[in-house]
C-alpha cells in the first residue's frame, strides 16, 4: 500500500471521486490553479478541468451558497473554506439552509455537499487561522461534522461524506497536514461518518479527543503507562452524529472518562460527552469525569499559542490526577 501524508490522502480521495462520479465538483479560494494554500488540491485542475475545479471570490457566503445551491440540483460539490476563523459569513448559509434543506423539503431535496475545512492551530499563525471551530457547528441540527487524525481515516471518511446526502463540515486538522505517514489502501473505501475508533485499549481510565490532539494524547499514554496506568484511547472522528455506544462501552470497563480538546471549555463539546456520560453510565463511574480543553479565550498569536493547547505533559498530568481518585 502507499505511505502517504493526511494531506495526500485527501488529495487522493479527491481524485478518486472525481474521476469516478462526474457530479463531484471542487472549489474555493485558489482551491484551483494554486492548489490551494495548503496545495491539498494541488494538481486536481489540470487533470479535471476549470468547469469542474475551480477558484472562487474571497466571498463565504457565496461559496457556502453556491455548494447549497449545486447540492439541491444534482451536483455533490466539495467547497473549501481557507481558514477555519474565515468560516463565519458562510455560518448563515450553514445553520438556515443547508442543516435546514432536507427537513423544509420534506425530505424532497437532500443536501449532499461537503464544506472542507482546515481546522485548529499549532502552525504559528495570523488571527482567524486557528480557531477550534467544532463548538459552533456540533450542535445544528441536519449538519454532520467529521475530523479525521490519520491519512487513513482522513481518505474514508472523506470519501464517506462526499456520498453522505446530507451537508458535512469537514474539519482538517491542519498542524498534522504532513505529520507522519501511514500506509493507505490505494482503491477507494469508506469509514462510516458517527463511529469512534478505539485507538488503544485500557482498563483504567477512558480518553476521548479527535483531531491533531489524538497524537497529543498517545505521547501522553506512553508515559503514564509506564507508570503503571493503563488508558484506553478513543478518536471520536465524527463529531455530530458522535458515537455514544463505543463511548460508553469503554466507560463502563474503566470507571473514569476524560475529554481532551483544544476547543474553548465553556459549553463545548467536552462538556457534551461528560454530560452524556454521567446521564447513562453514572453508576459506573468511580471518579469525576474531567475535561482538558482550551482556554476560554481567542486563540494566541504565534509567540503564545502553545500555552493555548493541550500537550502531552498537561494530558500526562491529567491523567495521573484522575487514576488517584478513589470511590
Amino acid at each position: 500500500m502507499p505511505i502517504v501524508t493526511l494531506l495526500e490522502a485527501i488529495n487522493q480521495a479527491l481524485d478518486q471521486a472525481m474521476e469516478k462520479d462526474q457530479s463531484v465538483v471542487l472549489f474555493g479560494e485558489d482551491a484551483g490553479f494554486e492548489g490551494g494554500v495548503f496545495r491539498v488540491t494541488a494538481g486536481l485542475q489540470k487533470k479535471y478541468g476549470v468547469d469542474r475545479v475551480f477558484d472562487t471570490p474571497i466571498a463565504e457566503s457565496a461559496i457556502v451558497g453556491s455548494a447549497i445551491g449545486m447540492a439541491v440540483n444534482g451536483l455533490k460539490p466539495v467547497a473549501e473554506i481557507q481558514f477555519d476563523g474565515f468560516i463565519f459569513p458562510g455560518y448563515t448559509d450553514l445553520v438556515t439552509h443547508a442543516a435546514r434543506f432536507r427537513n423544509r423539503s420534506r425530505g424532497q431535496f437532500p443536501v449532499p455537499m461537503v464544506l472542507r475545512v482546515p481546522h485548529g492551530g499549532g502552525i504559528r499563525a495570523l488571527e482567524h487561522h486557528s480557531e477550534a471551530i467544532e463548538t459552533l457547528l456540533g450542535s445544528i441540527p441536519g449538519l454532520k461534522v467529521v475530523t479525521p487524525s490519520t491519512p487513513y481515516d482522513a481518505k474514508g471518511l472523506l470519501l464517506a461524506a462526499i456520498n453522505d446526502p446530507d451537508p458535512v463540515v469537514f474539519l482538517e486538522p491542519k498542524r498534522i497536514y504532513r505529520a507522519g505517514k501511514q500506509e493507505v489502501p490505494a482503491e477507494m473505501y469508506e469509514i462510516p461518518l458517527g463511529k469512534a475508533k478505539v485507538v488503544k485499549q485500557g482498563t483504567d481510565i477512558t480518553v476521548v479527543a479527535w483531531g491533531a490532539i489524538v497524537r497529543e494524547v498517545e505521547k501522553a499514554i506512553k508515559v503514564v503507562e509506564a507508570e503503571g496506568i493503563s488508558v484506553e484511547l478513543i478518536d471520536l472522528r465524527t463529531i455530530a452524529p458522535y458515537d455514544q455506544e463505543t463511548i460508553l462501552n469503554s466507560v463502563k470497563k474503566t470507571g473514569r472518562f476524560m475529554v481532551v480538546t483544544e476547543a474553548v471549555k465553556t459549553y463545548g463539546p467536552a462538556a457534551e460527552l461528560i454530560a452524556m456520560v454521567n446521564e447513562k453510565a453514572f453508576f459506573n463511574l468511580e471518579a469525576a469525569p474531567v475535561r482538558l480543553t482550551g482556554f476560554d479565550i481567542t486563540v494566541p498569536l504565534a509567540r503564545g499559542e502553545h500555552y493555548h493547547f493541550p500537550n502531552p505533559d498537561k494530558i500526562a498530568a491529567y491523567l495521573r490526577n484522575l487514576a488517584k481518585v478513589r470511590p
